[in-house]
């Protein structure tokens, strides 16, 4: 994986925070659609295990507002928007990995194959000292996402070649079903929309990181 500042880099700066006795550090990945947030955030926490630091990756899309929802909302055609996320339940559940280590917390994951969150399928022990998190809102300015930002120690703003990434989209929505021509056009009409409102809070990162 070529990044800049590069994996090691990362990682370095990670183990360099202070930990307080007690409480987690909560480090959050943003970045527009198909940026590439969960694969560094996998590398990190996978770099970190490997250096013996207890780590786990929680993502923002176990949030996802389940299908049975959408359709009563009205909002099935621009899932993957602000609105289709249980945000307060995201935030709720940020700051209860950042400061609660007395038992096992629980954290949903988003099931690929059946387009649906998944309730309780990531387990955070009590001697997890780091949680990675990832997803596209949490620089958004509009409630309740300014309160996942202040649950995190620092939030990255992964970076790519817009073509690279649009690319890399398009392919992951015909990997689970679409034909490429209604990838494109739900790439073009949904996920662009989102990705504009993620790289409007570039600036506010504590930290851009270059995925070539």
């Amino acid at each position: 994986m070529d990044l800049d500042p590069s994996l090691r880099e990362l990682v370095a700066r990670v183990l360099a925070r202070p930990r307080p006795v007690g409480r987690r550090t909560v480090i959050g990945v943003v970045g527009a659609p198909g940026a590439g947030k969960s694969t560094l955030a996998a590398a990190v926490v996978g770099e970190l295990i490997a250096a013996g630091v207890a780590a786990a990756q929680v993502p923002m899309d176990g949030f996802h507002l389940a299908d049975v929802q959408l359709n009563r909302l009205g909002l099935r055609r621009v899932k993957g928007a602000p609105p289709t996320f249980d945000g307060d339940g995201y935030a709720v559940l940020l700051e209860r990995l950042r400061g609660d280590r007395d038992r096992a917390i629980y954290a949903p994951n988003f099931e690929r194959d059946l387009e649906q969150p998944l309730a309780g399928a990531i387990a955070v022990e009590p001697e997890i000292d780091i949680v990675v998190t990832e997803g596209n809102y949490l620089l958004l300015q509009d409630d309740p996402w300014p309160r996942t930002r202040a649950a995190c120690d620092e939030v990255w703003f992964v970076d790519v070649d817009q073509e690279v990434r649009l690319d890399r989209l398009i392919a992951r929505h015909v990997l689970f079903g679409k034909s490429p021509q209604d990838a494109r056009e739900w790439v073009m009409r949904n996920d662009e929309a989102n990705a504009r409102l993620v790289i409007a809070g570039r600036e506010s990162a504590d930290l851009v990181v270059r995925m070539a």
